[in-house]
């Protein structure tokens, strides 16, 4: 499974991973102060691009992934493989790593 632009890059996650497109961290406080680079939070949120087929257990059971393509997700700050693939930038997650589907 996976959206145009990840399936043009042939990029498909194994197992229980998931391609993430990071969403850009807010540039205002709620007091309208605007941020400079260095003081905006890493982003915890994103757009999923792309979903593995889902791990197998010990007995050899395909347990399916929670999340799908086009889910809006939160997750931890630091985790996940950041790569960069053609100029773009994608955050590789393993789907236990996920906190929550927004919306």
């Amino acid at each position: 499974m996976a959206t145009a632009s990840a399936n043009k890059l042939q990029l498909k996650p194994l197992a229980d991973r998931v391609v993430v497109k990071k969403l850009d961290a807010e540039e205002k406080t709620s007091g309208g102060i605007v941020l400079p680079d260095s003081a905006k939070e890493k982003p915890q949120q994103g757009e999923v691009l792309a979903v593995g087929p889902g791990r197998t257990d010990d007995k050899g059971t395909k347990i399916p992934m929670e999340v799908k393509v086009g889910d809006k997700v939160l997750f931890a700050k630091y985790t996940g493989t950041e790569v960069k693939v053609e100029g773009v930038e994608y955050l590789i997650l393993i789907e236990r790593d996920i906190l929550a589907i927004v919306g």
